[in-house]
Formats: C-alpha cells, structure tokens, sequence
C-alpha cells in the first residue's frame, strides 16, 4: 500500500503542477482508468538488469502470448490524467500497479509493481477526418519498482481510442519501458486497455458550442452560426442582421419588405403599402410627386402648392385661377385670362363718350347723360382687366389756357363718374388736350360741336 499511495500522490502532483494531456481543444482534459499487463520477455535477449538472460526472449517475441507472459490484476489497475497541449500534442500522467507472477517462462511469487510515467502522444485523429478512430504515437518517460527497488525508464507508446461519443473512448495501448539501469532495472512492455473521458470545455452561454470554437460565446446560438443567434430564424446570424428581431431576407440585410415594394420596411415611411424610393417607400397614386397621405387630390395631378390637387379654372379658359386676372369671366391666355377689348367695344365706348353732355362752359355732366356713362360703365366691368384713357377736347373758341384745363377737368369728370361707379382707379387714365385735336373745322357751328368732346380709348396693358 506504501508505493500505491506514493502512486496516487505523484498523480496528484503532476495534476495540481499543470502537466497537460488531453483529447482536444474544446474538451481539454481527459481521465482514463483501466487495466495494465506487464511482459518481462519479449525485450530482446540481454543479460542486462534485474532478470536473467533465459527469462527473455528476442524483441517482440511471443508478443500476444497473454497466458504464459502477461501479468495483471483483476482490478482497475491503471489512473491516467492528460490535458491537450494543441495541434494533436497532449502531455499527461499515468500510475499503474500490478502483481509480478510472470517473469518469462518462470513463475515468481507475487512481486509488487508501482510505476508513475509522464507521456506525450501525438494523435492522428484529425488526420484521419475527425472520425471515431484516434491512433497515436508518444514518447515518455517514469519511475517503476518492482517490490522495493525503483529505476527510471524510457517509453515508447502506440495507442488507439475508439470514441463512442464526444467525450467517451475506449482505450488501448502497448508501452516499450527501457530501463536505464543496468543491475537493478527491468525493462518491460506494459499494455493497457480502459475507458477515457474527456472534459474541461467552456460553454458560457450553454447552447452545446464551446467557448473556443463559438463566436458568440456569451450568447446561446446555433453550431450553422459558430454559436452565434439569429433571433428571428430568417437564416441571417443576428451580428449580420440588420432587423434581428424580425424575419427578412439577406436582400435586405435581414430586414422584411412587408409591401414588397424593394424598399425595406426600416427605411420605409409605408411599410404597409406598396410606393417607390423617391417618396420613402409610400405610394403617388397620381405621379404629381406628393404622397398619397399628404395629397389632397391622390387620384388627380395637382401641384404641391395646392397640397396636390389641380389649380381650378372657373371660367374654363384655360387659364387656371391663381393666374387669371378675370376668373369669372373667360377670357384668353395672352390677356392672362381676361376678354380682349375688341374693336367694336372700342368704337361702342367712343361712341357712347362722345354724347355725354357737359353744362357749356363747365365741367359738370348734364343729367341727360347719365344712361351714356352707365352704359359705360357696364362695357368696362366686362373686362375688368382692361385700362382705359378718358381724353377731354374744346372747340378754339375762348383762350387756349382755359380750353386746356376746361378738357381737363371735364375728362376728370368723367373719371370720376366711372370710378364712383365701381370701375377700379388703377384701370383709368385721363388727358385735356384743349383745342389742339379738332376732329372737324372750328369755323362752323356743327364743327365746334364736333370737336367738343369726350373720347375714350383702350389702353394696352
């Protein structure tokens, strides 16, 4: 018992210090308990060491003669710790305890066997596609006794494990043990068969993907994402996944385009209603470039001044309200949609202006003539956009000073009259040109009276 807890603490001490040996890089550690078998005879015919010549046999003789040469115990005979150093290499600890009844072809009585062996193995399992066939090769090196008398020797390993899951392998290996020394040492092939379990990985966040190889390590995710979520399961990872908690597709960066009109609901101000890019995704009905929430005509072209309806024509020609100087009254677009003066009205109005009457000598309009200046005043409210001249002229009788304000005053009067009437200021104009245009001779009476007169013309605006 005294070498078997010496066996158990060297274990620990090579654990507690650190020594590494294990299966792979998620699972890092691993622990195998077993069984050993020690064979004195096939390491070569020498008379080296403890044992006599005639107890050995040539190398690798009667390798497998289990029955004749083998010794073993039946009971878990063997612990072994190891931790994965990286790239294939795992570097461990081994102790093994046996009985000696076995040396060649002789038997002895029971000898106790101790040993405590520190090992590096290179596995081919990745090599080999990641299967469940993992052989290996390794070196090492221990401390043996055999009863009372310890050596060092020098290891040679070929193994193999057989995973039956992640983490569960059995295990099998057969060890060359040289012993370094020459009176008292036994060199000695040790096999060994039992069942490995590996452990140690880091899954913080418990989704099944260990910290090392999961890119998300803090976050449960899917072993298609390296660990990483996606939330709304629309197969785009959450970290690519621009709306992550709602299905889209990687046209749109995981986002949805609920209208399906190619616009991505995040950036769509109608995510509900088909539209087009330039309005945000919302819908123009009637093209005139103002959204269908916002215009007030959605199925008539108007523009955005007029919240999107058409600008009304009241008079119908063509000449829409807000640039028509006349909108109740048709007109034409080169009078900005009031009538033009034709020639006929002109004449009408001259005509009519030149019967108002005027007390001699004065500027007031006679009674009489009230109908002439309505009648007037009735024309010129037909186009209301129309400017007009009221032109005052005088026979030559009398001084010409007084002939020029007399034409004056009674083309103010006329003015007057028309604007006390409703016909605007801004439309009319008046002149006194006295004597200075006569329309017939001043020798005669009918001849004055032709050239006593009020005239009126249209004036282009």
């Amino acid at each position: 018992m005294k070498h078997l807890n010496i066996l158990l603490v060297a274990v620990l001490l090579l654990i507690g210090t650190g020594v590494s040996n294990a299966q792979d890089k998620n699972n890092p550690w691993a622990i195998e308990l077993g069984v050993n078998a020690v064979d004195t005879y096939p390491v070569g015919v020498s008379d080296d060491g403890r044992l006599p010549e005639g107890t050995k046999g040539d190398l690798f003789h009667e390798y497998f003669n289990v029955n004749d040469h083998w010794n073993m115990v039946p009971s878990i005979s063997k612990v072994s710790v190891a931790r994965y150093m990286g790239d294939g290499f795992t570097f461990g600890a081994t102790g093994t305890i046996n009985n000696i009844d076995k040396i060649g072809d002789a038997s002895v009585d029971d000898l106790s066997y101790y040993a405590v062996d520190g090992e590096i193995k290179y596995s081919f399992r990745d090599l080999l596609g990641g299967g469940w066939f993992d052989p290996s090769l390794g070196v090492g090196g221990g401390y043996t006794w055999v009863e009372d008398i310890g050596f060092g020797t020098a290891n040679g390993l070929v193994g193999f494990r057989f995973w039956l899951t992640e983490s569960l392998a059995l295990s099998a290996q057969s060890a060359y043990k040289h012993s370094f020394e020459d009176v008292y040492g036994i060199s000695h092939f040790q096999h060994s068969v039992g069942i490995a379990f590996k452990f140690g990985g880091k899954d913080t966040d418990g989704d099944g993907i260990y910290d090392h190889e999961d890119e998300c390590p803090e976050t449960p995710g899917l072993p298609e994402y390296n660990g990483c979520p996606d939330t709304d399961g629309d197969g785009i990872e959450d970290r690519n996944d621009a709306c992550p908690e709602v299905a889209g597709t990687a046209e749109f960066n995981g986002c949805p385009d609920t209208d399906g009109d190619g616009i991505a609901d995040p950036q769509d101000a109608c995510p509900t209603v088909p539209g087009i890019a330039a309005l945000n995704g919302c819908p123009d009905t009637d093209g005139d470039g103002i959204t269908d929430a916002e215009d007030n005509c959605p199925n008539e072209a108007g523009p955005a001044a007029n919240n999107g309806c058409p600008w009304p024509d009241s008079d119908g020609d063509s000449v829409i309200d807000k640039d028509d100087e006349c909108p109740e009254v048709p007109g034409t677009v080169a009078n900005n949609g009031c009538p033009e003066v034709t020639e006929a009205v002109k004449k009408a109005l001259n005509s009519y202006a030149k019967t108002i009457l005027f007390d001699t000598g004065k500027a007031t309009i006679k009674a009489q003539s009230e109908k002439v200046l309505n009648d007037i005043v009735g024309i010129m409210k037909e186009y209301p956009n129309a400017k007009f001249s009221i032109e005052g002229h005088t026979d030559s009788q009398g001084r010409e000073t007084t002939n020029q304000t007399l034409s004056e005053n009674r083309a103010s009067s006329v003015m007057n009259y028309l604007i006390q009437n409703g016909i605007g200021s801004s439309r009319l104009q008046h002149k006194g040109f006295g004597e200075a245009r006569p329309l017939d001779t001043n020798k005669t009476r009918a001849g004055r009276a032709n050239n006593r007169r009020v005239e009126i013309t249209h004036v282009k605006n």
